[in-house]
């Protein structure tokens, strides 16, 4: 007997939808602007009453519970579409934002500045790093263009000692820039 209400039912509730299928999609179309997304609505709508239909009041008619509920879920799928649609518009706003920030930072990015500052850098690291002493013939000799003799008689060294602590500064100089020289020849011969 039991299955004989359960079959009645399904008959009931399949002439139902037969009968309001085409007005449930029509009227979910006219605020769902995707056919296909007004369908699965009006489809969900119907599988959650047949689905609920034991624990579900319907006061009044089947019907007109079905429409409230494809009303509900079509404002949800607005909702939804809304948010998606300022969230992807801010998203692109910030895109758009960066790229224009990328353009601006590369137009005014002058590459031989960047490595000049950049050997500057490891350049003082590199001189911090030699003995007192090796530093000060290092800058005599390249910052305040002294010769050798001028060096040696000024901090009262031989000559031979100048050329060795320049050698060991230049030593120590070429490992720290060894990426930059390839750079650093374009940069002088191009």
């Amino acid at each position: 007997m039991k299955s004989d209400k359960g079959h009645n039912e399904l008959i009931a509730f399949n002439k139902l939808f037969s009968d309001y299928q085409g007005r449930f999609i029509r009227f979910a179309s006219t605020y769902i602007d995707d056919e296909m997304a007004a369908e699965d609505i009006v489809m969900e709508a119907m599988m959650y009453c047949w689905e609920n239909r034991m624990r579900l009041d319907f006061e009044g008619s089947l019907p007109s519970y079905l429409f409230t509920a494809i009303k509900n879920k079509c404002l949800n799928y607005i909702r939804d579409t809304n948010y998606r649609q300022a969230a992807s518009e801010e998203l692109q706003e910030h895109l758009e934002w960066k790229r224009s920030l990328q353009i601006a930072t590369l137009e005014a990015c002058n590459p031989e500045e960047l490595l000049t500052k950049e050997m500057h850098e490891i350049v003082n690291r590199a001189l911090a790093k030699l003995p007192e002493m090796t530093r000060r013939i290092f800058m005599m000799r390249r910052f305040e263009e002294k010769s050798y003799r001028e060096i040696a008689a000024e901090l009262d060294i031989s000559v031979k000692g100048v050329e060795y602590h320049m050698g060991k500064a230049t030593t120590l100089l070429k490992k720290s820039l060894k990426d930059f020289l390839p750079a650093l020849l374009f940069l002088l011969y191009y």
